[in-house]
């Protein structure tokens, strides 16, 4: 029965993980200029890019190896991130924030579509830190703020 119910609560954190929506801006600059943006506006918060994933470059490379018919996006990067302080003041608080480290922030362009960026949204407390922080660079980036 315990194993029952903790499948069953996993379940519900899950679907309710899955209907969080991104939060997007979409810009009219082109793709490159939104990513030099990014990054630009990632140092200038003084922090450090751990890894850049070439999302739609592998989408695109393995659509034939998987059967696929349609190029989703006509680029997609995800940058990775993170920020000692505030990942302590957050992990301090909850140990269970750690799950939210790294944090990223993707820029992707559908066919025919405006560029879009964007990130994940945060549990309230704690993390709404790190989501002011994300939402602060995606914004600098575009030239919002």
């Amino acid at each position: 029965m315990k194993r029952f119910l903790m499948a069953g609560a996993i379940a519900l954190a899950a679907s309710a993980a899955q209907a969080q929506e991104a939060v997007t801006y979409t810009t009219d600059d082109s793709f490159d200029d939104v990513v030099f943006g990014l990054e630009n506006a990632i140092l200038d918060e003084g922090l450090v890019i751990d890894h850049v994933s070439h999302t739609g470059d592998m989408l695109e490379r393995t659509k034939a190896d998987v059967g696929g018919e349609m190029t989703i996006f006509t680029k997609a990067d995800i940058y990775s991130f993170c920020s000692a302080a505030l990942s302590r003041e957050v992990m301090e608080a909850d140990p269970m924030n750690v799950q939210f480290c790294p944090y990223d922030i993707f820029v992707a362009q559908r066919p025919g579509e405006k560029v879009m960026i964007g990130y994940r949204p945060f549990p309230e407390g704690e993390m709404q830190k790190i989501q002011a922080l994300l939402d602060s660079i995606v914004r600098n980036a575009i030239g919002l703020d």
